[in-house]
């Protein structure tokens, strides 16, 4: 487990519950001083990140209430920019904007990124930034989308594999097509290979 995601979210009030629970020995080894890393995104998560098409956002308001919202587009939405910093265009929505003046009072993120068909997912800690410049966001939001009022940049700050327990197996309606098309190839294969015995044995066929 990486310093960064345990500095975060190994706070007083959470070594307290494990110690409670009888997991903070386990976890004690998470924020050693001589550990490091969860700060640079490596190849295996901007992969990963490039192949999502989704991906959950928490935000905080000046309230202190959380706020979770979904954000979608086609596999590469969200870019990784460099080692430590990943972005998106942020499409016009409900006008709302609750996320947005969230945003403008606590540049604190965090991200939900799932592979339902993988059972995998990763979660990433960042601190966000605004931009309305119009060459970023065009740098940012793929061509069939030109409805982006702003950027959105978020320098990563922590990130960690989640747990895929309890994570359900869902496919998209394109994983699903191509299961089904290798499933029904492979029937068909064999179907031609009893076919080929049965002719050779002389059984007759309807």
């Amino acid at each position: 487990m990486p310093l960064g995601f345990a500095e975060i979210a190994f706070t007083p009030a959470v070594q307290a519950e494990q110690a409670r629970h009888g997991s903070a020995e386990a976890y004690s080894v998470a924020l050693d001083p001589d550990r490091d890393g969860g700060r640079l995104l490596g190849l295996r998560e901007s992969a990963f990140i490039a192949a999502r098409d989704s991906m959950f956002q928490a935000t905080v308001s000046e309230t202190g209430w959380p706020y979770v919202q979904h954000r979608g587009g086609q596999p590469g939405f969200l870019r990784v920019l460099d080692a430590q910093t990943i972005g998106y265009a942020d499409l016009s929505g409900n006008r709302q904007y609750i996320s947005t003046g969230n945003l403008r009072g606590n540049d604190r993120v965090s991200l939900i990124l799932v592979d339902w068909s993988r059972r995998k997912r990763l979660k990433i800690w960042g601190r966000a930034v605004l931009v309305e410049d119009a060459e970023v966001i065009r740098q940012l939001q793929s061509a069939d989308h030109a409805s982006a009022e702003q950027a959105v940049l978020i320098r990563v700050e922590a990130f960690d594999w989640n747990c895929p327990q309890h994570l359900p197996l869902r496919f998209t309606a394109e994983e699903y097509a191509h299961i089904h098309a290798e499933d029904r190839t492979r029937l068909e294969r064999r179907i031609q290979e009893l076919e080929t015995h049965l002719a050779a044995v002389g059984a007759d066929l309807p």
